[in-house]
């Protein structure tokens, strides 16, 4: 399980630090199932679930995909992508020989993005995954025309062995196409939100075939989920909850996420919408921002340390790294670095990253410190049941449905009306 060090943010609380007693009764509101939202919960039990049911037909897809493709086109917006694209930075930020390239459109409505995406597929041999509950959302049903077009032109009547669709267990438009169609498909479930579902096919697929071990995450997934579920001020996600919510109340309305590998830089866009969409309503939430240490530290840094006072600061830490470079000595030493030379590139940067901690804190910036052992499939598994989890209890703390997005819908009806769609007002 992960740790929570709130050592930095201790002198910034109000009263008597994080409100563990309001944390215990959203622990037990979400696990009673007794919350606004709750028929959204299933991510509580979607790695158990996961594993009995679709896991195997996962593995053997992609390893379908792997072995005669070299490319797999993911096509999905918001939760449809985020979490698996997250997954895939961190933990295959070069893929390995023989893994197949991922590329992710149905994200936007660039068109000089999507023939960038193009270009680089080329001639290559490619599958499809499209990921919608619906079907019918702008951007993916657009992007989705478009390659399914392509995998015709390029395969003919056998482009629809191409094609796997996640989607809706019994209805809508993408559902009705892929029955139609006689495309392999998996489950969107009924009780999980797109932001809750990277522990299912909807990430596991993807992940699967850029060459990530998945059994390996859904099986740590179920015991971090049930070390998650026993209450108790030392449960980490308790402490991240109350925390917040504790520096919410004292004015700091802007929380920026930080992790000292760029690996980490689409995990931070999936806590972004993860924690925007379930927080951020009634006028409520403390905004997500994210981001890169130490590159950022060179732009947004001056921001952070004398910028107007809102900002609180969780950072990820890895114990670990996967591997080690030592500093080279010089014997000219112009660039005067020969003080270093010898040590660990990565002990190197965990002093950088106490000192910017430390200068945060004095500049008037909490600071909470989330530490995860290492960058692999574990850790993976770990920092999304614990985000989850804990973005579950502060939405309840904060007196709003975490599970909810009303508000995603406004642009939608503006769209659709310019656009003229039949029936759209």
């Amino acid at each position: 399980m992960l740790k929570v060090d709130l050592s930095g943010a201790s002198a910034f609380f109000t009263g008597a630090g994080p409100d563990y007693a309001h944390a215990a009764l959203a622990h037990e509101t979400l696990l009673s199932g007794s919350g606004l939202g709750s028929d959204f919960t299933g991510w509580l039990g979607l790695p158990r679930r996961i594993r009995d049911t679709e896991l195997d037909r996962i593995v053997a897809a992609a390893e379908k995909i792997r072995a005669r493709s070299r490319a797999l086109v993911v096509v999905g917006i918001g939760g449809s992508y985020l979490g698996a694209r997250g997954a895939i930075e961190l933990l295959r930020p070069v893929p390995g020989e023989g893994d197949p390239k991922v590329f992710f459109v149905g994200n936007g409505l660039s068109a000089d993005y999507l023939c960038d995406v193009l270009r680089q597929l080329g001639d290559a041999d490619f599958d499809v995954n499209v990921i919608s509950k619906s079907g019918t959302t702008l951007e993916p049903a657009v992007s989705f025309r478009i390659f399914r077009e392509l995998l015709a032109k390029k395969y003919g009547d056998m482009a629809g062995e191409h094609i796997f669709a996640t989607t809706d267990a019994r209805r809508g438009a993408l559902k009705s196409l892929a029955d139609a169609e006689g495309w392999e498909s998996f489950v969107v479930p009924d009780d999980v939100g797109g932001r809750f579902s990277v522990l299912s096919a909807v990430g596991l697929l993807p992940m699967a075939v850029a060459g990530i071990d998945v059994r390996r995450v859904v099986d740590a997934a179920v015991a971090e989920m049930d070390a998650l579920r026993v209450p108790g001020s030392d449960n980490p996600a308790w402490q991240y909850a109350a925390a917040r919510q504790n520096l919410y109340g004292k004015g700091f309305s802007v929380e920026i996420l930080g992790c000292y590998e760029p690996s980490f830089r689409f995990m931070a866009e999936w806590w972004k919408q993860l924690y925007g969409e379930s927080e951020g309503k009634d006028g409520k939430g403390i905004f997500p921002a994210s981001v890169e240490y130490t590159a950022d530290l060179h732009s947004m840094g001056q921001y952070v340390q004398e910028g107007p006072r809102m900002l609180m600061e969780s950072i990820v830490r890895f114990d670990s790294s996967l591997c080690s470079y030592a500093v080279p000595f010089d014997a000219a030493d112009g660039d005067g670095l020969n003080y270093i030379a010898g040590r660990d590139l990565a002990e190197v940067c965990a002093v950088a990253a106490d000192a910017v901690k430390e200068a945060h804190i004095s500049g008037g910036v909490p600071n909470i410190v989330i530490r995860c052992a290492r960058r692999d499939e574990e850790g993976f598994a770990a920092l999304v049941c614990f985000f989850e989890f804990a973005c579950a209890l502060s939405g309840y703390m904060s007196g709003v449905n975490p599970f909810n997005q009303p508000g995603v819908e406004a642009y939608k009806k503006n769209m659709f009306r310019m656009l003229g769609k039949p029936g759209a007002v």
